[in-house]
């Protein structure tokens, strides 16, 4: 099935984008994960239209009901790759869905590892990208730092260059999809708490909390879940600063990909992300049309 829009992340940006794709009789689906700092939010007293103040849990609700209502639908999943070719791919550990256009709504996360020099050796043996950087890998010995379905995607990218992986969990509970079996079989699994990345002028060792160490050539990032960060990464995406660079209608510079919300990089209030996703919606509609005619 292919969709007319995709939209990835269903907080007031996400949503506020699919009320008017969906208005618009465009077929849409809006993938999330339930995660959204909003949720923390207790009482929330500067947004239009409350005349007293709405937990952020009850906000994000009712945006939902108010999108399902209208015939959006929603799927509690975790998107870890979207890619172009004629049509949008994105897919999910369950499986992989077309459209014409996409946003991507996803917030900025903000994930403290807590791994000391991991800035330090950033773009010398620590990477965000297997898809931009396994090549550099290839029969050397790397690792993938991550606990759940986007640190076994990411080893699955690298299987192709290097069979020596290791997943590193930094001792965080695993949290796996079904049929994921067979991936890890090809994997080592190191589950230690980690102190530190240790080389010279490039990555060489890993230090852990007990104070053992593992020499390794080079690390992949995948902790939690994947970002706008790791979107544009793999990509192409203009970005400034991690955030996502749009022009005023909500468009990157890959034509039918849109972004709105935290991940643009704006004034993180949720009347800017319904706002920008307003905006967004509008001109993926614009843009669907066009390319249906």
């Amino acid at each position: 099935m292919i969709y007319d829009a995709i939209i990835i992340g269903k907080g007031p940006a996400g949503i506020s984008a699919a009320l008017y794709t969906v208005r618009a009789n465009m077929k849409t689906l809006v993938f999330g994960t339930g995660k959204s700092a909003l949720d923390k939010a207790d009482k929330i007293e500067n947004y239009y239209g409350f005349s007293q103040p709405i937990s952020g849990e009850k906000l994000l609700e009712e945006g939902e009901n108010q999108l399902l209502r209208l015939g959006g639908e929603m799927r509690d999943e975790e998107v870890i790759s979207i890619s172009k070719e004629e049509l949008f791919q994105v897919s999910t550990t369950t499986g992989t869905w077309q459209s014409h256009a996409v946003l991507i709504a996803t917030g900025q996360k903000n994930v403290n590892i807590g791994i000391r020099n991991l800035k330090k050796f950033e773009g010398k043996g620590v990477s965000y990208c297997t898809t931009c950087d396994g090549f550099f890998y290839r029969g050397k010995k790397a690792g993938v730092l991550g606990f759940n379905d986007f640190a076994l995607h990411e080893a699955k990218e690298l299987l192709p260059f290097t069979k020596d992986i290791t997943l590193f969990t930094n001792g965080k509970a695993t949290s796996f999809s079904k049929d994921t079996e067979s991936i890890l079989q090809q994997l080592a699994m190191n589950e230690t708490p980690i102190r530190s990345f240790e080389g010279e002028e490039f990555l060489e060792k890993i230090l852990f909390e007990d104070g053992s160490v593992f020499s390794l050539d080079g690390i992949f990032i995948a902790y939690e879940s994947a970002s706008s960060t790791t979107f544009a990464l793999k990509m192409g995406i203009l970005m400034q600063d991690q955030y996502i660079v749009t022009d005023q209608n909500q468009r990157t510079n890959i034509d039918g990909l849109y972004a709105a919300g935290d991940c643009t990089g704006v004034f993180k209030q949720i009347s800017v992300a319904v706002g920008q996703g307003a905006i967004a919606g509008r001109n993926m509609i614009e843009y669907i049309r066009k390319q249906k005619q």
